[in-house]
Parts: structure tokens; sequence; C-alpha cells
């Protein structure tokens, strides 16, 4: 193993959080019982908050990144051995947790999936927090009752932010389930990849951020919502009588304007989705469905590959909405 790897820390720096490139050791890391070779990395919209100063970290320093994917090297641990694929997803990793931008990282045992034999490392990160927090929302709207039947027919599922990372997962998941899908986005020029993708029809995001009635007209049978504030709300009050909401997401605000008429009145249950700490069985239950469920060829068309290098580069873009899909991070580029 190499004396010195890059990563990218965030440190306090006239009492304000900075991160830059900067050179660790393993003697660096922390004292957990699994160290792993990192190959893969991803950016998400929590990390390119936390690479342009926003308060994500709450221990500083930390090592950005909230997700990996590499080859165990060492494992105290008994369930992990050396050569095992590996992934970690949440958990606080560039939050209290130091993350997936680094060559070598330790993290505790329990924290680990096993990488599907479906993918790649790289294509475990294509899918990532966003893609496994979409496969959440979907086995949260499954176990709610959805199911492709006669009901499900007369209407699509909506899927807020679909040309994002969660949306752009989730209308795969969705459309490969068997469902139409009405994509909502705010660029045009995205139609035709979601079409790719399985989407089989489109509503633009103003019209979702416009306030609707509280018993508007129902659209959909049910939502996938990543952007939260009046988006989510309007999603609602457009869901059908005994619909579902699943709503991960706040990149639009985290206040929902909404009446409670939808819920006494319509039978609409909203079922929030968090990712971060969610159980063992259950995460492990969602990489199991996104590795026999997920077609690869939808998972490569909305993925391209970047170096950690580019990474202060991508991250105003994610923000500012204007990343496609999934980019993973070669960490060692």
């Amino acid at each position: 193993m190499t004396d010195s790897f890059r990563a990218v820390l965030i440190e306090d720096v006239d009492g304000k959080p900075k991160a830059g490139f900067k050179q660790l050791t393993l003697a660096d890391l922390p004292q957990h019982d699994v160290l792993v070779e990192i190959a893969y990395s991803t950016v998400n919209y929590k990390d390119g908050l936390a690479l342009t100063g926003g308060r994500i970290a709450r221990k500083l320093p930390m090592v950005a990144g909230i997700d990996l994917a590499g080859i165990v090297v060492e494992s105290a641990d008994p369930e992990w051995k050396p050569g095992d694929r590996v992934l970690v997803n949440g958990y606080g990793l560039s939050e209290t947790q130091w993350g997936g931008y680094s060559r070598y990282q330790r993290v505790k045992g329990e924290w680990l999936v096993s990488v599907p034999d479906h993918f790649s490392l790289a294509q475990a990160m294509a899918v990532g927090t966003a893609g496994y927090t979409a496969m959440l929302c979907v086995m949260a709207l499954e176990d709610a009752g959805l199911v492709k039947d006669e009901r499900a027919d007369a209407l699509p599922v909506l899927v807020t932010g679909a040309a994002g990372g969660v949306g752009s997962v989730a209308v795969a998941l969705l459309a490969a389930r068997g469902f139409k899908v009405v994509a909502a986005t705010g660029r045009p020029e995205t139609h035709d990849y979601l079409r790719g993708l399985g989407a089989s029809d489109f509503i633009d995001r103003a019209e979702l951020a416009a306030k609707a009635p509280a018993l508007a007209k129902e659209r959909w049978a049910a939502v996938i919502d990543s952007v939260g504030g009046q988006t989510l709300a309007s999603a609602i009050n457009h869901t059908q009588y005994g619909g579902w909401v699943a709503a991960c997401g706040m990149a639009g605000g985290n206040d929902v304007p909404a009446s409670v008429f939808p819920f006494i009145l319509r039978n609409v249950s909203l079922l929030g989705i968090d990712s971060v700490m969610a159980p063992s069985h259950r995460r492990r239950r969602a990489w199991w469905q996104l590795g026999t469920g997920l077609p690869l060829d939808k998972l490569d068309a909305m993925t391209e590959t970047q170096p950690l290098s580019a990474i202060f580069d991508l991250a105003p873009q994610i923000l500012a909405g204007k990343i496609r899909g999934r980019t993973v991070i070669d960490v060692n580029a």
C-alpha cells in the first residue's frame, strides 16, 4: 500500500468549512474495523453542498463523499474478508464519519453491503445513494400496496426531479416493472433521455411549482418526489384516492404548504424515505432488488464517469441542476 494518498478534506478555515485536496496516510484514518481500498464514489446534491461551503460536515476535519465502493484490504469483522467487493451509502459519511473521496477509508463492518454480482464497482456507484434511495421509494410504494393492475394502468406514477439522480433511476425502475411514468422536469432537452429510460409522458416542473387546489384533479396513482416544497404539495393534491406519495428530498425547499384534505378525504398516504440510517436488512433488500431489477443498459445510459480532480467543478453544477442522471467519481484519477 502507498505511504500517502490524496483525499478531499473539509477543514475549518476562519470559522467556515472549506474543502480541498490533501495528502493523508493510513494512520490518519478513523480506527474502524474494515479497511477498504476505494475505487469509485459519486457526486450527489449533498456532496455539492459540502464542497461549496454548506455546513454538511458536523465534525471537522472531514473527508467528503457520501458514497464509496471498493475492495476490502483488511478486516477485523468476521463477516468481511480481504478481496470482498463492498459499498457504503449513508451512515453519516461526509457528515459525522469520514467519506469516500479518498483512496482508502476505514469503516464499520456493519455499514457494508456486498456489491451485487450484477454490478461492477463503477456500476454500483452509478446507482449510489441516489439510485438506492429511488429503490427505497419504489419498495415503500409496493409495500404500501402499489401493484401493476387495472388501477395502476389507469393513471401513471409521477416522478419529480426526473432528470436528476434519484429521478432517473426511479423512472427506469418503475418502467421496468411495467408502470406508466410521467416525468416532471424543467429541461425539455432531457425528454429524449427520459423516454429512453421509460418515461411515457412529461409535465413541466413549473406547473407543479404553482399552488394547486387541495383536491385537484386526480392525475397519478402514486408519486416519487425528490424535490419537496410546493412541488411535493402539488403532487399530493393531484394524487388519486387511496394513492401514495414517497418523499425523499428537499432540493425545492423543506416546507410543505399542504392541506390535510388529500389525506383525510382521499386517503392519500405520505411515505417518508430516509436512506442515511435505513436498517441493514432494508438496505440489503434494496441492493438485491437493484441488482436483479435495474436494466444495465438503462443504468449505463444515465451515467458518466469523471475524475476526482474534477470534483470542485462538478459541485456547483449539481446544485444548479445542470447534471443529468448519475456521475461516477474515479477517486484515483
